[in-house]
Formats: structure tokens, sequence, C-alpha cells
């Protein structure tokens, strides 16, 4: 069974006045926690329309609005790992 994690991410400002860069040149969203970047998990779905009319809602919620364009839809099998090898 696949499932449906809706994501949003509100970039954090940049300190020296740089643009914040909210997608790659491929139009994927990009985000850096490290750099203060907070990502939120607004949900998990059963379906890609149920995600996708979930985001049109938040879209209109304050903080949301300010990044309409920031919600990030990924799919996952249930049951199944993600992280097969360590990290160091």
């Amino acid at each position: 069974m696949e499932v449906f994690l809706l994501w949003h991410v509100r970039h954090a400002w940049s300190a020296d006045g740089r643009p914040v860069t909210h997608r790659d040149e491929a139009g994927e969203l990009v985000w850096d926690e490290a750099e203060g970047d907070d990502l939120k998990l607004l949900g998990v779905y059963s379906s890609a329309a149920r995600a996708e009319a979930r985001a049109r809602r938040a879209r209109a919620l304050p903080g949301f609005r300010a990044e309409p364009d920031c919600f990030y839809i990924g799919s996952y099998t249930l049951d199944q790992d993600e992280w097969r090898e360590g990290f160091g």
C-alpha cells in the first residue's frame, strides 16, 4: 500500500539579504534545515489527490500562504525500509 506525505517548507530568510532559494533549476523544492528552514508534516494521505486537496486548503492559512509554492508530496510504500544503510 502506498501513502502520501504532505510537507511544507518555511524557508529561513538570509541574514545577509541574499534571495531565498525555494526551487532548483529543475523546479524541485529545496530546503536546508541546517540553515534554518522549517519542515512541517501536514499529514499522511491515502492518495495524492487527498494530499493535494489538503495543500490547497492550507494555502489559505497564516504562515502557509506566505510560501504557497513550498508544499511537497512524497509517496512511500508501507512496511518498506527507507534507510537501508547507516550514516556517519
